[in-house]
């Protein structure tokens, strides 16, 4: 494109050349898990009739904008930029009153592409003059920087503007700040293209506030390309109100309008209604769905969890002779592989082969999604070997969706050997797979591995996006380490990466998990101060924040708040609830959630069961955990060793011997390899039933060769040594668990004072209490009244009140209080028998 100078009137020779130059071309792009997000057709510049002698600031100015405006925006400098390290070159930009500007190529051009600066520009050549960048921008202004300047930057440094250089600030003065002069509307067409062909959604929404698109005759694709542009950056209020002007105005929306604005309120939510409108509107304009419209509207359903909406459009599709293709069936199966509906989402996929309609990479990725969500994560891997059988090669979409699944479900080692694997294959992973490893990692606290993966990550040119930085917020966030998050911040924004509305809501949660939950709140503040609005993500930061705490109360006026918005609970927000009740202990919370899921109005997902398993685990309550091991077991989920620890610890703890065998069988039997827990559990399994030598032989099995034992391992043994009487025995394990490094706590000594009570042994249960406070381990108020219950027990009240009288002798620390609890205890056994 070349911009002609002609005094105060300058015309395009676009129609001279009679070209239609398009923003976009149509086409499908896929992210993960996620249906088709489509380009959009973006208007050829056009010339009114009415604006041909408006006088208007030279071009010029504008392009040097262009150029300047995103100068602190953090981009790779363009790889046809041709540039020396030891000298300051500049691109010469030549226009048609010959006036010459040069631009330094040692600053980024984010926006311009060489095929970008040809079009608007004579003739591009190197040199090295002597005027500095500043001068350039004085020169495309026609003046200097004045005082003047710099006040109106100093007014700038409003939050609207920050997304402009300073150079850029005053080059917006020198553009919209005087009076009565405003930009044609072919240049208003021309930044439109530019920065849609260039994929700069976020600037353009930024920009296109400053510059009022509304004000400007332009042409339904040029609106078309805006509303995309407000849509991918979450100003979806904008975007309807642009929507509502087009009408004003009398333009007819095409297609790709209408898509894009169901893709609004999709994402946008709480929209159902609004979106059927717009459907009826389509049909009586006599507009023919296409692959996007159909899975634009499945997939706000799949977001909103309106399955039976879902499941109504496309069978309504089908009957009015709409022929799905890929593209919607993709969108189906995630709808349902996402709400843990695996054998719906299987039956999907079957139509899909039946009606002879190809399977394509999207189609393997949502599958693997919908068996990992499932629990069924090896046969999600398995999905890589069906994709190369079939002769789809598998891309680090799905070599992710397997890998993330793993490193939540603590399979980080199996994890990371797909991750290798998928290298050695030349797969490079995305910016989704390092997130993924590094959030993985950073639980782990694996800091030093973070690093290396940080640094891989660089080396191997993919650059850390918002994503990345937003798991980093997320993975350092630990008990009181807010600082951590907000050091993190501060890089963040060095980078050049402003706090959207994805990074508010991980910062709510990340405060949340460091224990401040002012900060949480704060940034809940910022985030509706900064002109977003709250979301069911939002709602659930502020519930997993409330969750931590046990504040149920709390947590349930967040849950009427979304819905009185018309937002509905999701999945995420039913299992944060169900952690809210058992932090606290609230059983009849936890049975309220179970009731509105068993009634059918919550779906019974992997997820919400398996929560429901932990949540009563955490209760104590086996009824609870009994009803939802029996809802997994029909719907044919497959329970994960977390479930399966879980119901053996308590099976265990309820002394239900045969169904805590089962659990074992069941491991086995599906071949679930144990871990330390899982033998634990074992162990004090055979302790409770009194077989504590088969306690003894599955601790010396994983000394052997499984997992290294811990202090738990050593203790439950010891107390099925003393329970049998069997204190040297006991000894001699506490002397292993010693010499491994591994040093006694209070439980273990209590262990054996509770042995050597039992034996009415009471000289060498006050041995224990003094070995107790040689070694440092401080006796509590529980290491006392075991003793005191031994004495009575065997009807020694005199000897109890004569012990009691005397901890103050042994253990100088020992608080009064309890010793008059403790002695208040005797009286009242003492009274009991008289």
């Amino acid at each position: 494109m070349i911009i002609a100078m002609t005094g105060q009137t300058y015309k395009t020779r676009q129609h001279k050349e009679k070209r239609r130059v398009s923003l976009f071309r149509p086409s499908y792009s896929y992210g993960l898990g996620h249906p088709a997000v489509p380009t959009h057709d973006v208007p050829p510049l056009h010339e009114n009739e009415h604006s041909r002698n408006i006088r208007m600031k030279p071009p010029v100015k504008l392009t040097t904008f262009i150029l300047y405006t995103f100068y602190n925006h953090p981009r790779t400098k363009p790889k046809d930029a041709r540039s020396d390290q030891n000298t300051n070159d500049r691109v010469i930009i030549t226009f048609g009153n010959n006036q010459e500007i040069p631009v330094s190529l040692d600053e980024p051009l984010p926006v311009l592409s060489l095929t970008g600066r040809r079009r608007c520009s004579r003739r591009v050549a190197l040199t090295t003059p002597a005027m500095s960048s500043v001068q350039v921008v004085a020169t495309a202004s026609g003046r200097g920087s004045s005082s003047g300047d710099m006040h109106f930057l100093d007014q700038l440094e409003d939050v609207k503007f920050g997304f402009l250089s300073d150079k850029g600030k005053l080059l917006l003065n020198s553009i919209v700040g005087e009076q009565n002069l405003r930009l044609d509307n072919q240049v208003v067409e021309l930044m439109v293209r530019i920065l849609g062909r260039e994929s700069q959604h976020s600037i353009a929404s930024k920009l296109f506030d400053l510059i009022p698109v509304e004000q400007y005759s332009l042409d339904v694709r040029a609106y078309t390309t805006v509303l995309h542009a407000y849509a991918r950056t979450g100003k979806y209020k904008r975007a309807i109100e642009l929507f509502g002007k087009m009408n004003e105005f009398g333009l007819d929306p095409t297609l790709v309008t209408y898509n894009v604005m169901l893709d609004v309120y999709g994402k946008m939510g709480r929209s159902w209604s609004r979106i059927l409108e717009l459907l009826d509107e389509m049909r009586n304009k006599g507009l023919d769905y296409d692959e996007f419209t159909c899975s634009t509207v499945i997939s706000a359903c799949g977001r909103e969890g309106m399955l039976d909406e879902a499941r109504k459009f496309f069978a309504e599709l089908k009957l009015n002779g709409y022929k799905p293709g890929t593209v919607t069936y993709n969108a189906m199966l995630q709808v349902f592989g996402k709400a843990g509906i695996y054998t719906e989402a299987l039956s999907i996929l079957k139509e899909m082969e039946d009606n002879n309609c190809p399977l394509d990479s999207v189609t393997y990725n949502e599958l693997a999604a919908t068996y990992v969500r499932a629990g069924f994560l090896d046969q999600g891997k398995a999905v890589i070997g069906t994709m190369t059988s079939k002769g789809v090669m598998p891309n680090a979409i799905t070599y992710t969706i397997v890998i993330d699944a793993y490193g939540k479900a603590g399979r980080e080692d199996e994890a990371l050997r797909l991750f290798s694997q998928m290298k050695d294959l030349g797969c490079a992973p995305n910016v989704f797979t390092y997130n993924s490893i590094l959030a993985m990692l950073g639980k782990k606290s694996r800091t030093e591995d973070v690093i290396n993966v940080l640094c891989e990550m660089k080396l191997n040119g993919c650059a850390p996006t918002r994503a990345t930085w937003n798991t980093m917020l997320a993975v350092c966030s630990e008990e009181g380490k807010h600082n951590h998050v907000n050091r993190v911040l501060r890089e963040m924004k060095n980078s050049g990466f402003e706090p959207e509305k994805d990074t508010f809501n991980t910062l709510i949660a990340a405060y949340a998990r460091c224990g401040s939950e002012v900060d949480s709140a704060k940034m809940y503040g910022e985030m509706i101060k900064a002109g977003f609005t709250p979301c069911v993500t939002t709602y659930n930061s502020l519930l997993n924040a409330l969750a931590r705490l046990g504040n149920w109360k709390a947590a349930e006026s967040v849950i009427l708040d979304m819905r009185s918005k018309g937002f509905k609970p999701n999945e995420t927000s039913y299992s944060l609830m169900l952690h809210c009740y058992s932090k606290a202990g609230n059983v009849k919370g936890i049975e309220a959630i179970e009731k509105e899921i068993y009634d059918g109005h919550v779906f019974p997902s992997w997820i919400l069961l398996r929560t429901l398993i932990l949540s009563n685990h955490k209760c104590r309550h086996l009824r609870g955990m009994e009803r939802a091991f029996d809802q997994l077991h029909k719907y044919e989920y497959k329970p994960d060793l977390v479930v399966i620890n879980s119901m053996l610890s308590m099976f265990s703890r309820n002394k239900m011997f045969s169904k805590a065998r089962e659990m074992m069988h069941y491991i086995h039997e599906n071949g679930l390899q144990p871990n330390l827990f899982t033998y634990n559990c074992l162990m004090d399994l055979y302790v409770r039933e009194g077989e504590c030598w088969k306690a003894q032989e599955i601790l010396k099995e994983i000394q052997n060769s499984g997992p290294e034992p811990d202090v738990v391992s050593y203790n439950t043994v010891i107390k099925g040594f003393c329970r049998k009487g069997l204190m040297q025995e006991a000894i001699r394990v506490l002397s292993e668990m010693t010499t491994k490094g591994i040093q006694p706590t209070i439980v273990s000594y209590n262990t054996f004072l509770s042995g050597y009570v039992g034996m009415e042994l009471f000289d060498e249960a006050i041995e224990v209490i003094r070995f107790m406070i040689e070694h440092n381990c401080r006796p509590n108020e529980l290491t006392y009244k075991i003793v005191v219950d031994g004495y009575c027990k065997a009807g020694k009240h005199e000897q109890a009140m004569d012990f009691v009288s005397k901890i103050k002798e042994i253990d100088i620390s020992f608080d009064d209080r309890s010793v008059k609890r403790l002695g208040s205890c005797i009286s009242e056994r003492m009274g009991s028998v008289l």
